[in-house]
């Protein structure tokens, strides 16, 4: 087995000094990848006064506090920011992180923190639509170093990137669980396809519509990147074992195929599926309270037998 194993850490329902304690944990053991995500609230909304911290400064804390990993968010929702905007926030952080930041785009799903922050939702299509505008715009900037770009709902008119990433590519990710314009996106435009909480053969039938749709584009499938989120209930004691099990009973039953759960080798076998279903890295999700000697549990049983 050799598959880039990451950690996917909401910076939600935690501390700021507990998040950076878990990054540093992770790079340390030898993580390939740590990221976070980009909500208002945190999710599933059970009071809206739990703390929730904001994307791209948390993004910006991540760099700063691990020297190793590649560092992310999975997925920034390309409606609550200027594409342009977004663009020169990642390349600061590629610079403080010295070359080691990636972005993913997404559009966005949580409907109450659109409403109640100020967006407009939309439907589907117009959210799908605002979203390609910003990842053509966001790679030009990126990739090429300015943008030029008449759209419906964004505009540039001769934006320059200065300065460029420290890396010679900063990496773009199209993440979501869509069906039709999630993966022809991903072939479309982006250096890696990211899926969150799928079963391994829903995580398949996604890769396949990104092969298909690259052939369509001429482009070589090989030259995007697979990684999939998979819940972090792995547990190595009686506690951990409840907790877990508290974990998946709240979970939507459409994520409820998307986890690791178990002990070490039930997680390993796990990662073995999603392996064969075509990722090339598997993210753990955590979502706190951390389960701390779960985690240690990984680093020495799991992780050395996965990412080799």
């Amino acid at each position: 087995m050799a598959v880039k194993i990451g950690l996917h850490a909401g910076p939600q329902d935690i501390s700021m000094a507990d998040l950076q304690k878990l990054w540093r944990r992770a790079d340390s053991a030898g993580f390939h990848w740590i990221s976070v995500w980009d909500h208002f609230y945190a999710n599933p909304i059970r009071e809206r006064t739990d703390p929730c911290f904001e994307g791209v400064a948390a993004m910006t804390a991540l760099a700063a506090s691990t020297s190793k990993a590649r560092v992310a968010c999975l997925v920034f929702c390309t409606l609550f920011r200027n594409p342009g905007l977004l663009a020169k926030s990642m390349v600061t952080v590629d610079h403080l992180s010295g070359g080691r930041a990636e972005v993913g785009l997404g559009a966005g799903w949580f409907e109450e923190e659109f409403h109640e922050f100020g967006y407009d939702f939309g439907t589907p299509k117009e959210r799908m639509d605002r979203m390609e505008e910003s990842v053509r715009i966001i790679k030009a900037l990126l990739h090429e170093g300015q943008a030029e770009f008449k759209g419906q709902y964004h505009q540039m008119s001769g934006a320059v990137c200065a300065p460029r990433p420290v890396q010679k590519r900063l990496r773009v990710w199209i993440g979501g669980r869509g069906a039709k314009r999630t993966p022809r996106m991903a072939a479309q435009y982006a250096d890696g396809f990211n899926m969150a909480y799928p079963s391994p053969e829903e995580f398949q039938e996604r890769n396949a519509a990104v092969d298909q749709h690259c052939e369509r584009f001429q482009r070589d499938p090989k030259a995007i990147e697979r990684s999939v989120n998979l819940h972090f209930l792995m547990h190595v004691n009686a506690a951990g074992e409840a907790r877990a099990k508290a974990q998946r009973e709240r979970m939507k039953s459409t994520h409820q195929s998307g986890m690791l759960l178990g002990g070490p080798q039930q997680v390993l076998d796990q990662i073995g599926a999603f392996q064969r279903a075509g990722a090339q890295g598997v993210n753990i999700a955590i979502r706190p309270p951390v389960d701390w000697d779960a985690l240690e549990g990984f680093i020495q049983d799991v992780l050395p037998h996965a990412q080799r």
